[in-house]
C-alpha cells in the first residue's frame, strides 16, 4: 500500500517561499479572467500622462504584491478551514490584479517597484500574525485593508488621465473585487479593528505608495 506523506512545517515554509518568489519575479497563477479594457483601443497619451499612468500602476502593482502576501500569510496561520479557503481564493483573485497592473506598467515601458520583495515579506508577516491572533481579527484586518485599497483606487482614478481608458478599466474592476473581498470578510465574522491599528495601517500604506511611486 502506498504510504501517504504528510506535509511538514518545513514543507509549508518552502511552499510559501516559492509562492513569494512567484509573486515578486515569476508568473503567478490567476483565475484566467479577461483583462479589463482589452477590447478598448489604446489611447494616444502625452508624455506626462504616460509617466503618471506608469507610476500609478506601479503603486497598484506593489499594493497587489502586498495583498497577495497578506492573504498567503493569513491562510498560513488561519485556524478554520473555511477561512483558510476564503483567504486562498482571495489571493488567487488578487493575482489577476497583479498581472493586469504589470501589463500596464510594461506597456508604458516602465518597471515594477524594486521594493516589492520588502513589501511582500512585511505583509506576509503581518498577515501571519493577524491569522495567529484569531480568525475574526484576521478577517477584520482584511476588511480594513480592502477599505483602504478602495480609497487609494478612487484617488488614482481622480489623478489619472481620463484618456487612459485601458488603465482606468483595470482600476475600476479592481475596485469591484476589493470591495467584494472586504464584504466577504465582514460577513464571515470579521471584527472592527481598534482605531490605533487602523491609523498604523494607513501610515504604512502611505509609506508604501509614496516609495513605490518613485521606485
Amino acid at each position: 500500500m502506498r504510504k501517504i506523506r504528510h506535509i511538514s512545517f518545513l514543507d509549508n515554509i518552502i511552499i510559501e517561499c516559492d509562492k513569494g518568489l512567484t509573486t515578486v519575479v515569476g508568473k503567478p497563477e490567476t483565475t484566467a479572467r479577461k483583462t479589463p479594457g482589452i477590447d478598448i483601443d489604446e489611447a494616444e497619451l502625452t508624455h506626462a500622462e504616460q509617466v503618471l499612468s506608469t507610476r500609478l500602476m506601479r503603486v497598484n502593482h506593489s499594493g497587489e504584491v502586498s495583498a497577495q502576501a497578506l492573504y498567503q500569510g493569513q491562510a498560513f496561520t488561519a485556524k478554520l478551514p473555511d477561512v483558510k479557503q476564503a483567504m486562498q481564493q482571495a489571493a488567487l483573485e488578487e493575482n489577476d490584479h497583479l498581472v493586469w497592473c504589470q501589463q500596464r506598467v510594461r506597456h508604458f515601458g516602465g518597471h515594477t517597484s524594486v521594493l516589492n520583495p520588502l513589501w511582500y515579506v512585511g505583509s506576509f508577516v503581518m498577515g501571519a500574525v493577524a491569522g495567529k491572533i484569531g480568525d475574526k481579527w484576521s478577517l477584520g484586518f482584511v476588511a480594513e485593508t480592502e477599505k483602504q485599497v478602495v480609497q487609494h483606487l478612487d484617488e488614482h482614478l481622480e489623478q489619472m488621465s481620463q484618456t487612459d481608458l485601458k488603465s482606468r478599466a483595470v482600476l475600476e474592476q479592481m475596485k469591484i473585487d476589493e470591495h467584494h473581498h472586504g464584504t466577504i470578510a465582514l460577513e464571515a465574522g470579521g471584527a472592527e479593528l481598534p482605531t490605533p491599528v487602523k491609523w498604523v495601517m494607513g501610515l504604512m500604506s502611505k509609506v508604501m505608495t509614496k516609495s513605490s511611486y518613485w521606485l
